[in-house]
């Protein structure tokens, strides 16, 4: 591939001014503030909350907000040549993702033909963009922002079909998105890696690994994930207990997750050491795994052993799954998002499957609990298909394989103090810069 194809001078402009502008269009003509006046339409029974008061969810959508910026973002810094664009190119999906996820999750109840806006609708706008940052993390360092921009389209619209049919036709309950959210993020992202396998990155690339300050950047992620996911799994919870219990059962999850997690990686490693990308992963599979049941009457045990068997199942899947998959279905996965978001959504789906058939929730059917797991697995998997193939075309900008997990192809990059080892790097770099 010519180097001449990464430069970004007028493809990603182009792009990302014309969904934009095609976005505040689309808004002119759609969104409106929500004045609190019920509607003719009265769809939503979320609007409860906005009677008392519109901005009584603000608190929970800050802590979200922080989650998708700062979680999300900083958890991806630990490839030691690409934290701009982790926590760079994190924050410019989000930022289009929540605009393009507030339309498409509300075409389906326009109220007089408006969508109306309250914190509400924000905290679920900023959900849809959480799916695309999950996918983004199976495709880490091997891909073009315009390339990301057009997952995160296509994606989110994909995403917003699966969670209607799951969440309003099938009527499942699944607070904390275990499902919607975590299983079909993890599972679109691999579908789209496996499309876009570089046969040329089979035995690794020199930049695929953390230093020691990446990994410890790494970890700001997490704990803002850690500190903040009861808000995530409670956020839309109906006001009182359930959202009360929601909080509850994750912040024992999580607690027990990581300490499941931690044993599990002093387990598996050579000398029992623990390792840094289990405890920065592995720790937080607790909050995904008790998010379709969040709200449920589980008892804080019920919750606890349910983030006890989500720490173990990631960790194992970092150290056994994740090599598996690169070596013989050509998926690969930069994140591990299989191990903390894969693997423990659909515990998180197969506990929620559980605990209603013994009746924790009211008004809830096991046989749909189930069929929103396998929806959101199907929707996942056709979908990131196609998206990756889109994503294939060869005038996307994509990086060629030596200039992966590199940030300098698509940023202004200070010059290292260390040249050493960067020569030959940099050599590589100025070369392509010429012919561009």
């Amino acid at each position: 591939m010519p180097a001449f194809a990464t430069n970004m001078r007028f493809k990603f402009p182009i792009v990302a001014l014309t969904l934009e502008i095609l976005t505040i269009i689309l808004y002119a003509v759609f969104v409106v503030y929500d004045d609190g006046k019920p509607s003719h339409d009265h769809h939503n029974d979320h609007n409860k909350t906005s009677e008392t008061s519109p901005v009584i969810l603000y608190p929970m959508f800050q802590d979200v907000h922080v989650m998708i910026f700062i979680g999300f973002g900083f958890l991806m810094t630990f490839l030691k040549r690409y934290g701009f664009s982790s926590v760079g190119l994190n924050l410019l999906l989000a930022a289009f993702g929540l605009q393009w996820g507030l339309l498409l999750q509300n075409v389906w109840h326009l109220e007089d033909g408006k969508i109306k806006v309250n914190i509400l609708k924000m905290i679920n706008a900023d959900f849809s963009t959480a799916t695309v940052l999950i996918s983004f993390g199976a495709v880490l360092g091997k891909t073009s922002p315009v390339q990301l921009l057009i997952m995160t389209l296509l994606e989110i619209t994909t995403f917003a079909i699966n969670e209607h049919i799951v969440v309003e036709m099938l009527k499942v309950s699944d607070i904390g998105a275990s499902m919607t959210i975590h299983a079909f993020g993890a599972y679109f992202g691999l579908a789209v890696a496996r499309m876009l396998y570089r046969p040329g990155l089979r035995n690794g690339h020199e930049n695929d690994g953390s230093v020691y300050h990446s990994d410890l950047f790494a970890m700001i992620g997490t704990v803002y994930l850690w500190m903040f996911w009861p808000s995530f799994n409670s956020a839309i919870a109906d006001p009182g207990m359930p959202q009360l219990t929601a909080i509850i059962n994750t912040y024992f999850s999580l607690a027990a997750c990581a300490l499941s997690a931690y044993a599990t990686s002093s387990l598996v490693e050579h000398k029992g050491k623990l390792d840094m990308v289990h405890i920065q992963n592995a720790t937080l599979a607790g909050g995904v795994a008790v998010g379709t049941c969040a709200n449920m009457s589980i008892g804080p045990f019920g919750a606890m052993i349910i983030g006890l068997l989500a720490g173990i199942i990631s960790t194992v899947g970092f150290k056994f799954l994740t090599p598996i998959l690169a070596a013989n279905l050509g998926i690969q996965d930069t994140c591990g998002v299989h191990n903390l978001h894969g693997m423990p959504g659909i515990l998180g789906g197969l506990a929620g499957i559980v605990a209603v058939a013994l009746g924790k929730l009211e008004g809830t059917d096991p046989a749909m609990q189930a069929a929103g797991l396998a929806s959101s697995l199907g929707f996942a998997l056709v979908g990131g298909a196609i998206t990756g193939l889109i994503m294939k075309l060869p005038f996307w900008g994509q990086p060629p394989d030596q200039n992966c997990f590199d940030d300098s192809i698509y940023w202004e990059v200070p010059e290292e103090e260390d040249e050493s080892e960067e020569s030959l790097a940099h050599g590589d770099h100025s070369k392509n810069k010429a012919e561009a």
